[in-house]
């Protein structure tokens, strides 16, 4: 598919922000599965770039001059095609790493007790499927209930959730049996599903020693397509994060973010 993406954020603050860092992991990768045409990130003011460990482009801005709205933008185009199996470059981080859980990841015992029947007592692909399937039939898609501070045992506990809740419990459950496995965010191409255009799935290791990983979709249980465009990957939300930033003053704050998908013919 040739798609077109377009994705705004915006802030607003009841007072004055004196000083605020933005990190910004909003540029597609050039990946199996999606060709990257163009893509532009717009920021209040010039941001740098590099690569974090993780391979991820990241860009990052600050903000010395008092404001109390702010507004960022990524718009291109972008061709993909079915994929879901991708291999680490040269020094990627290592599998064992993503082996470790973390404060959104780490699975309760009641988490691990109601999923025994269901964890994958192989590395394979059906096992991770079978898994998937568990965890999409457990916690209920319910927006609105849950944030980006949410974990996966709050999740479990109200048994409701959105992509992100599906991928950290996906990503506890899996590192618990042994299988190391990453965050991914991205978007999502659905015409009928327009509250899924931004989403997070994961990636599970199948060969530590080869570097290759099996891309999941745990919100609709099934590997990625080319309805799938990656962002960013981590070892959860948070160090995958499209944008997120600290801030000094400012009082109150409102975010309005708004993602269009268009399929070009």
């Amino acid at each position: 598919m040739h798609l077109k993406i377009r994705h705004r954020t915006e802030y607003r603050y009841e007072t004055p922000v004196r000083y605020s860092i933005q990190e910004l992991r909003l540029t597609p990768p050039q990946v199996e599965g999606q060709c990257v045409d163009q893509w532009k990130v717009s920021t209040p003011i010039k941001a740098s770039t590099s690569h974090d460990v993780f391979g991820n482009l990241c860009s990052v801005f600050a903000q010395e001059s008092a404001y109390t709205s702010m507004m960022i933008e990524a718009e291109g185009e972008v061709h993909t095609q079915d994929a879901y199996e991708f291999i680490d470059a040269p020094k990627a981080v290592s599998p064992y790493h993503l082996l470790q859980q973390t404060n959104l990841t780490e699975p309760s015992a009641e988490m691990l007790e109601f999923f025994a029947a269901s964890l994958p007592q192989k590395n394979t692909i059906e096992e991770v499927l079978k898994l998937a399937k568990a965890v999409q039939e457990a916690i209920l898609y319910f927006p609105g209930q849950t944030n980006f501070a949410t974990t996966a045992a709050q999740s479990f506990i109200m048994k409701s959730g959105v992509c992100q809740d599906h991928a950290h419990i996906m990503l506890g459950l899996c590192r618990a049996s042994g299988i190391p496995a990453r965050y991914v965010s991205g978007y999502f191409f659905a015409e009928e599903s327009p509250n899924l255009a931004s989403h997070a799935w994961i990636d599970f290791c199948l060969d530590i020693d080869k570097g290759i990983w099996i891309s999941v979709d745990i919100t609709h249980a099934c590997l990625i397509d080319a309805r799938h465009i990656r962002l960013a990957i981590g070892r959860d939300y948070y160090s995958a994060a499209p944008v997120k930033g600290v801030r000094s003053g400012g009082g109150g704050e409102a975010l309005s973010a708004s993602i269009s998908i268009a399929k070009i013919i």
